[in-house]
């Protein structure tokens, strides 16, 4: 367990197979080992990711639907000297938040956004989202996503990155790949500490209880089909010592 996780609220509140839990102990991990607990300040979204309000041994807030990424930029604009974290669902930040998201991205707040996609609206009961997959069953897509009708899912990612500043660390990870999506979200902790810019990291999620699979199909799903659609790695990282750089640790 990380030491900047909070014991006495473990076991977690969220579903058996539910890839916020992995997620989170990444960060926790990446926070130990920078050393940034006492001054790092944890903001989560409505949604599942609500769950984590509780999470760890720092200063936490849970905002309104959709506006973790605003309210953290105004802790961060306030304080400069904290490391501020906004933690959101694919609804959250793809959805309602999405403004605030790309609006954060374009002014390069120096913040770091994390994001579960798990394809759906999973807290209200697995709708469709803007993540929803062709073909993807949803209770409101019951025969699969048409994209004739709804659209294709949306590139949050890869939007990120195309509004973002030059100085921005964007970055796609996966649950079945945990030491390597405990890599970026360090790497994007470490862009927020050097004050090099804005750094935003989306982390493929599971949810097999409105996915409705079992731990071989759930597994699939994370590893074979997801990445079709959201390519992991990382699409934007700032130059090495760029001007102006400096690490606050």
């Amino acid at each position: 367990m990380p030491q900047s996780w909070r014991a006495d609220t473990k076991p977690h509140k969220f579903c058996p197979g539910c890839g916020h839990g992995l997620v989170l102990k990444c960060l926790g991990q990446a926070i130990d080992e920078l050393g940034i607990q006492g001054r790092t300040v944890f903001g989560c979204d409505i949604g599942c990711s609500l769950l984590s309000w509780d999470f760890f041994n720092l200063d936490s807030i849970q905002t309104h639907h959709g506006r973790t990424t605003p309210v953290v930029t105004g802790i961060k604009r306030a304080r400069p000297e904290l490391i501020c974290i906004a933690y959101m669902g694919d609804g959250g930040g793809y959805s309602i938040g999405v403004q605030h998201l790309i609006s954060a991205a374009a002014r390069d707040e120096k913040i770091t956004a994390i994001l579960a996609n798990n394809t759906q609206y999973a807290m209200t009961g697995g709708q469709m989202a803007p993540t929803t997959m062709p073909g993807q069953k949803t209770e409101t897509t019951p025969y699969g996503r048409d994209p004739e009708t709804t659209g294709y899912p949306l590139h949050g990612q890869e939007m990120v990155a195309s509004v973002s500043r030059e100085g921005a660390y964007v970055a796609r990870g996966s649950i079945a790949n945990l030491r390597q999506l405990k890599s970026f979200i360090k790497k994007a902790l470490e862009n927020q500490m050097m004050e090099i810019g804005f750094s935003f990291v989306e982390a493929l999620s599971a949810c097999p209880t409105n996915w409705r699979t079992n731990a071989a199909e759930t597994w699939d799903f994370i590893e074979e089909k997801m990445p079709v659609y959201f390519k992991v790695g990382e699409t934007k990282t700032p130059a090495v010592g760029q001007e102006g750089a400096r690490l606050n640790g």
